[in-house]
């Protein structure tokens, strides 16, 4: 017969287990909310020129500083989490992202510009910190998948802003429509403060990695690889988010409605993608089939989006370079925790280098499409020199090796 004592230890450890699945509820909403608000004063920015009578360039300045500024802190943000506890940092990423909620209350340019840029630092501690925490609540397998769902809700939040901040703003203003998307962040930052609980989490006030190990942890082959795969990609994917639009009206001759109809591919395909990304690799292929096979669609589809003419070849082009900007992101993610063996400092750490190489490429490949467009009156080129950086990836596939991980440690 079992002792009371024995059945209450018992209930005690699944508790934790069962309580995942709030926490995983949490972190796909943050991962959400955070996607809401990262591009959603793009559509907007024709208002916010208007308004505050400002220029294009100080306009951008509001999506490309928020960029700056995630990549900025990625690298010593894994100290930072060390030091403040994964739960702390999470709960202060989430709040700092909901900030944005006081837009309507912003009443210039500069003060929107700092709202924008306090989003950007907690756009950076939510990405930084996922890992870590996902180690804590999650199996390996589980945390794959995890990493497949937030990756995809992350899409779906950047879809739904795009498609639907211009039409909310003409009810409510734009001011307040950059609100209603703040408030959704707001109310999960408020839901994690109560309910947010990271097993076996502490405040690390000594023995914790400094910033000068940082250079000796991502110098394993296998992390550059990595580092350099995603940042080429994305290289591709924000250049060709930001310009298509303007692209496909000026050349191509599509309405402003199709051109952002067509461009909102990328990040609607990438929903199912990335699901795919995270499902697949627990039964089918290696790691590196997930690198190799993107960087294939991405070789394709980049070029076509732009190259070809005819509508049925730039959807297609649209659809290859949605899946294969996705459909890796489960796998990279998974294979940085394994090479550093989970250990949860040093997977923030590596996560804070991802944000970091990949935001200076987001944040530089607009302007220089842009720059590009100005000085040669095509966007071509600018457009060629993204694709040929998306080849990182497949590159990257080629050479990773298909044996067992070795861990930079």
């Amino acid at each position: 017969m079992t002792s009371v004592s024995e059945y209450s230890s018992r209930a005690e450890a699944l508790q934790p287990r069962r309580y995942r699945f709030l926490i995983a509820g949490l972190v796909m909403a943050a991962h959400f909310s955070v996607g809401l608000n990262l591009f959603t004063i793009s559509p907007l920015l024709g208002d916010v020129i208007r308004d505050y009578e400002i220029n294009r360039g100080s306009a951008g300045l509001l999506i490309a500083l928020a960029l700056l500024v995630a990549a900025g802190f990625g690298l010593p943000g894994g100290v930072v989490i060390s030091r403040l506890g994964i739960a702390r940092s999470y709960t202060v990423g989430w709040w700092l992202a909901g900030l944005m909620t006081l837009s309507f209350l912003a009443p210039n340019y500069l003060s929107l510009l700092a709202l924008r840029l306090s989003f950007g630092l907690g756009f950076a501690l939510v990405l930084i910190t996922t890992g870590p925490l996902l180690l804590r609540w999650f199996r390996p397998k589980e945390v794959l998948v995890m990493n497949g769902l937030n990756t995809a809700v992350l899409s779906l939040g950047i879809a739904i802003s795009i498609a639907t901040a211009a039409p909310l703003a003409g009810v409510l203003g734009w001011q307040n429509s950059l609100s209603v998307f703040g408030a959704i962040g707001l109310v999960g930052a408020a839901a994690w403060t109560v309910l947010g609980k990271v097993p076996g989490d502490s405040v690390r006030k000594s023995g914790s990695m400094s910033i000068r190990e940082i250079p000796r942890l991502i110098r394993n082959r296998q992390i550059v690889l990595l580092l350099l795969a995603d940042g080429g990609v994305l290289v591709q994917y924000t250049a060709l988010t930001a310009w298509l639009p303007a692209f496909y009206t000026e050349v191509r001759g599509m309405t402003p409605t199709g051109a952002g109809f067509a461009t909102g591919l990328l990040p609607f395909i990438g929903v199912f993608a990335v699901l795919l990304g995270g499902f697949l690799p627990l039964r089918f292929g290696t790691p590196r089939h997930y690198f190799i096979w993107p960087g294939i669609l991405l070789a394709i589809g980049g070029p076509a989006s732009f190259l070809l003419g005819s509508s049925t070849g730039i959807y297609l082009g649209l659809i290859l370079v949605g899946i294969g900007s996705w459909l890796y992101v489960p796998t990279l993610l998974s294979r940085t925790m394994e090479l550093v063996r989970n250990d949860p400092e040093r997977v923030a750490v590596v996560w804070g280098s991802l944000l970091t190489f990949s935001g200076l490429g987001m944040f530089i490949a607009p302007i220089m499409v842009g720059s590009l467009r100005d000085l040669t009156g095509s966007y071509l080129p600018g457009f060629l020199i993204t694709s040929i950086a998306a080849l990182t990836l497949l590159c990257a596939g080629v050479a990773m090796p298909g044996g067992r991980v070795q861990s930079p440690r």
